[in-house]
């Protein structure tokens, strides 16, 4: 983003926004001095200010941006704010929890299926990774129940393979054999619990599931165990998963 065509607004508006607190919390701040515009003192909640130009208890704002977040989805851990158990919101700084726009993530990853995981705040750029015109694949590594009876190959390329309660076939998906029972499935759309789904339609089931790529981008190269993230920006994650 270029910061320096970010539009001024008040300071308790952007600072609410940033997930730090009420506005009336914004008031408090400044009453004790710990609010600080270009070096001095805030005065007011209803200060004009870009997000630069702001220390909070001497430490600038967290993300100011827009949040991109890179994540090693657990196992056991749910993509929904709403859902019991284990979100995958418990690994990130409550504060980032209050942030305005909400973080989503790009896609959901169900309980039993760890992996790579895109989150954001950043509504055009979930956008631009779900979109079917921008061809961002998924690849999976998958453990079956059963061994394979040779014939997934073809039928998961064929783009005629049809799962139950649908209508419409779906894309045409790419599947390596490493072994009998392991396997890793590129799809270039996604449905719910597809790759379960596309199993099951072929008479197996998915013991395991992992997502090992968006795109180009690798969870083996980002290094993050289980539970672990790392930010970064728009762009750079537009670069990272683009060919």
């Amino acid at each position: 983003m270029n910061n320096t065509h970010v539009k001024a607004e008040r300071l308790d508006k952007l600072l609410t926004s940033l997930g730090y607190g009420l506005r009336k919390d914004v008031r408090f701040w400044i009453k004790d001095g710990l609010i600080r515009i270009d070096g001095e003192m805030a005065v007011s909640p209803a200060q004009k200010v870009r997000p630069d130009q702001v220390l909070l208890m001497e430490k600038p704002l967290d993300h100011p941006y827009g949040l991109t977040i890179i994540y090693h989805k657990p196992l056991d851990t749910v993509c929904s704010r709403k859902e019991d158990g284990s979100l995958i919101y418990d690994s990130f700084p409550e504060r980032w929890l209050g942030r305005k726009p909400a973080l989503s993530s790009v896609g959901r990853l169900d309980k039993e299926t760890s992996g790579l995981l895109i989150i954001t705040d950043d509504g055009q750029l979930n956008h631009q990774l779900t979109s079917p015109k921008k061809h961002f694949s998924k690849t999976y590594a998958v453990t079956l129940d059963r061994p394979l009876d040779g014939s997934e190959v073809d039928t998961f390329a064929s783009g005629t393979l049809v799962l139950e309660g649908e209508e419409k076939p779906c894309l045409p998906a790419e599947m390596t054999i490493h072994t009998d029972k392991q396997v890793s499935l590129v799809l270039h759309e996604g449905r719910y619990h597809q790759v379960r789904r596309m199993f099951a339609a072929v008479g197996n089931h998915v013991e395991t599931l992992q997502r090992t790529h968006i795109g180009v981008l690798s969870l083996h190269d980002t290094a993050l165990a289980p539970g672990e993230y790392k930010t970064l920006t728009a762009e750079l994650l537009m670069e990272l998963v683009s060919p």
